[in-house]
């Protein structure tokens, strides 16, 4: 069996990568290269003989549909996007080709192949979202797969486009296709422009920590490990035409976040003085969600899949992680972005 990732020489497309890999599967990394894509999250995979790297934009129909014929993949896991709000509202049209149109393209061409495959094919398409189509909520309740639709930034818009083409290419042409919809991943290789990741190298390098206003946006974390083994239940056990929430019931406000990064920097890391002196509080970013929250009730009970990392735990591995893999980080590319102002 071959499998296609798109996007997965980044963050949460690499993850998985690594994952199928070391379980044996065979698989195609097709992916542009972007700022956020890295070909140190698949170093040594080649070297397996199971894994196998394409550049390419999957906004070139015609690219796509000739990957298609060439690996003839049974399974195929969307994940290449654009992704960072700040970057949306600061760059939306590349928001809108790459999630709107750069999806079309990849329906369009996973249609095609799927229409010459023999009857009772096992062919499935996940395409993987965010929870941030959902908009925001208040201080109670949680987004379910029913949730309306009620996105606020250009790239939550722009994922919200594309789930919709998901849905329709399923209902219309009979695409098998699944919908997942995460929370705020984090852990190792994510692209140090996000929040844990900056905070822990300025806090590294002594400089300041960014914080959005007043720091009680509310989100809901979940480690890309699990995350990845959520997608690969989905696969699995996934029924096409339904979406599955992915989250591990893990919230906290972004200072209580950046808080709890800093004493764990304090017991790794020590510094002259702790780590909390570092906040500092900046203008907020333009229509910031209140709080995000999933109920990943359905993807427990129908697919069998729990996180198995605490948010304590995972955090803890992450930070270890970056202070060991400093070469990296700076071989990945800028970590400033949050906090500049640029948005506002």
């Amino acid at each position: 069996m071959t499998i296609l990732v798109t996007g997965g020489a980044g963050f949460i497309g690499s993850a998985l990568v690594r994952q199928l890999v070391a379980d044996g599967e065979t698989v195609v990394t097709v992916d542009k290269l972007t700022y956020a894509g890295n070909l140190d999250n698949l170093a040594g995979l080649d070297a397996t003989g199971r894994h196998r790297f394409a550049q390419a934009d999957i906004c070139d129909v015609d690219a796509m549909r000739v990957l298609f014929a060439e690996h003839r993949p049974e399974i195929v896991y969307h994940l290449a996007a654009e992704s960072h709000v700040d970057r949306s509202i600061d760059d939306p049209l590349a928001f809108v080709r790459t999630n709107v149109m750069g999806t079309a393209s990849l329906l369009d061409a996973a249609l095609k192949y799927w229409r010459g495959l023999p009857k009772g094919n096992s062919f499935r398409f996940l395409h993987v979202s965010t929870d941030e189509v959902y908009g925001e909520l208040d201080a109670t309740g949680l987004f379910a797969e029913t949730s309306p639709y009620q996105p606020n930034s250009p790239y939550s818009s722009s994922k919200a486009g594309s789930d919709h083409l998901a849905r329709a290419w399923h209902r219309t042409y009979g695409l098998p296709v699944m919908v997942s919809n995460c929370s705020n991943n984090y852990g190792p290789y994510q692209y140090p422009e996000k929040l844990i990741p900056v905070v822990t190298l300025n806090a590294l390098e002594g400089k300041a920590l960014p914080i959005y206003g007043k720091g009680e946006n509310v989100r809901d974390w979940i480690h890309v490990d699990d995350h990845a083994a959520g997608l690969r239940a989905i696969i699995a056990k996934g029924r096409p035409g339904e979406t599955y929430l992915v989250g591990s019931r893990s919230e906290r406000t972004n200072i209580d976040l950046v808080r709890q990064i800093c004493r764990i920097l304090d017991e790794l890391q020590p510094a002259a003085q702790p780590y909390e002196s570092l906040i500092t509080h900046v203008t907020d970013r333009p229509g910031h969600d209140a709080r995000y929250a999933i109920d990943p009730t359905k993807a427990e009970t129908e697919l069998g899949w729990r996180p198995k990392h605490s948010l304590e735990q995972g955090l803890r591995e992450t930070i270890a992680w970056y202070i060991a893999n400093r070469e990296w980080c700076a071989r990945a590319g800028e970590r400033s972005r949050i906090g500049l102002g640029h948005a506002a």
